[in-house]
């Protein structure tokens, strides 16, 4: 049996490869190995805002798939990034309904967004691992969650001038206006600020 790596999700940048796509890092959870893999803009905002914890007021296409499947009593056991061709990652959900076990294909973006919503596992293969992984040195935030320093990078220098309270205010708005992916990189700067103010007081 091909060994099996398992994985995290490490953080998300913007892809220096792909212009108006991200980059989202998978860490070897018992290594130091990170994998990028370049995603959508929709995607990124799915699992940045689950990233955040940031709650929309109506659910998005993974948050909906989530919960169908749980209401219909069907359970997500793992995702698998099975192969890496052509610069593509190629990913199966292993789904189970308490009786039997169904695979299905699906785009790795995908099938890390739900799995985030589920707390399911994400398993890749050695080849895979070190075939497209790389060494990086990570820090860890307050809150314990690994993440790179590219992480959610603020989409202008306006938001890192704003007192906390604007930016409390800011991400309100975004939330309301459905602007996830901003919303998060907002919220960012706000866990950073605050984290800054409190070592000040310390």
């Amino acid at each position: 049996m091909e060994e099996r790596i398992r994985l995290e999700v490490l953080g998300i940048s913007y892809s220096q490869i792909q212009s108006g796509a991200y980059a989202l890092i998978l860490a070897q959870t018992d290594g130091s190995i990170r994998i990028p893999i370049v995603i959508g803009a929709a995607e990124a905002q799915s699992i940045a805002i689950r990233m955040e914890g940031i709650k929309p007021p109506r659910p998005l296409t993974h948050d909906l798939f989530t919960t169908f499947a749980h209401a219909f009593g069907v359970k997500l056991l793992e995702v698998y990034i099975y192969r890496f061709e052509n610069g593509i990652f190629s990913s199966e959900l292993t789904f189970s309904d308490g009786e039997r076990q169904i695979v299905i294909d699906a785009r790795t973006s995908d099938a890390i967004a739900i799995a985030m919503r589920t707390g399911s596992p994400i398993y890749t293969t050695r080849e895979i691992l070190e075939e497209t992984g790389f060494v990086m040195e990570i820090q860890p935030d307050p809150t314990n969650r690994m993440q790179t320093q590219e992480t959610l990078t603020p989409p202008d220098p306006e938001p890192e001038n704003r007192s906390i309270e604007e930016l409390e205010k800011m991400l309100s708005k975004l939330i309301d206006q459905e602007r996830y992916e901003e919303a998060a990189k907002v919220s960012e700067i706000l866990k950073r600020k605050k984290k800054e103010s409190s070592d000040r007081d310390t």
